[in-house]
């Protein structure tokens, strides 16, 4: 057997509806009557009275049908185990006064994550939480095809967060994918991974994103040091890729404007001297020479 999948319901306006039952009752009222007005006649019309009741109960009957539908709210019609179809108008209705008529909300949801700890593509242990923000589009699906929507979507929703925890490291080098690097990216994927795991409930997934991110506590110290450390050498590669940059600059415009030539020795000492006062964390000191005493 395939999947249910949601259908419009058979329905009438509900104030029309109304109007038919108040037909049904006095079209009883009229027939019985006449029954009552033949009997006295000494005459027994029992069809006239079979109508009456009939029309009566019909109507009594009628009233289990009429139902009202809120805003951004469904209404899921089962009749004798089968399913019948959905009402999403919202207003006042009436349907088949023997079916079912489950309630379904149709309005935006969010689901918050416990903080998950999981580890990373790199195998670190990390702390990790989520929001999921999702609506049921398949009023059908989300009865019929899971035990409890509900349920499924948190469960679901916890498995789709740490299998993309494991997928990306918390932390890489520049212009690789990462946890805490691209949180755009990792919101994308995550909501991918969850549309796709919440489709057989008919859940449609608006937006997923991360509110909670960090290393384990045990190894929290250890990682800030090392994030530390490499923060300083790629600082320091900046430095020097600078430095090299102004005395290439320095040596060219030098010999350009015939200021002076320089020897390779001369060159070598004056490479050297600029790269020490450039690189250098202390303000750098300058030594004049005056020259020789002899």
């Amino acid at each position: 057997m395939g999947a249910i999948r949601e259908r419009r319901a058979f329905r009438l306006n509900g104030f029309l509806a109304v109007l038919l039952v108040i037909g049904l009752f006095a079209w009883g009222g009229l027939n019985f009557y006449d029954f009552i007005r033949a009997a006295l006649e000494q005459r027994y019309l029992w069809g006239k009275l079979a109508w009456a009741v009939g029309s009566w109960l019909l109507a009594f009957l009628s009233f289990s049908g009429f139902f009202v539908v809120q805003p951004n709210e469904s209404r899921v019609l089962v009749f004798l185990g089968r399913y019948t179809g959905t009402v999403r108008f919202a207003g006042f209705h009436w349907a088949n006064p023997f079916a079912s008529k489950e309630r379904l909300s149709l309005r935006v949801r969010n689901f918050n994550s416990e903080r998950l700890k999981v580890n990373d593509a790199q195998g670190n242990p990390i702390e990790i939480a989520a929001v999921v923000v999702w609506r049921v589009v398949d009023t059908a699906k989300a009865l019929f095809d899971v035990e409890n929507y509900d349920n499924f979507v948190a469960i679901q929703s916890e498995t789709a967060i740490r299998a993309i925890a494991s997928r990306y490291p918390y932390d890489a080098h520049e212009g690789e994918e990462s946890l805490r690097g691209d949180p755009d990216g990792i919101s994308r994927a995550l909501q991918q991974e969850l549309q796709t795991r919440l489709e057989v409930a008919g859940v449609e997934v608006l937006e997923a994103r991360l509110t909670h991110l960090a290393y384990a506590p045990e190894i929290a110290q250890a990682m800030l040091r090392r994030q530390q450390a490499q923060a300083v050498i790629a600082a320091r590669q900046k430095i020097v890729e600078g430095a090299v940059g102004m005395v290439k600059q320095a040596l060219n415009q030098l010999r350009a404007e015939g200021v002076v030539e320089l020897d390779e020795e001369r060159k070598a000492a004056m490479v050297n001297n600029l790269l020490v006062a450039l690189v250098s964390e202390s303000e750098a000191q300058p030594v004049l020479n005056t020259g020789t005493l002899y």
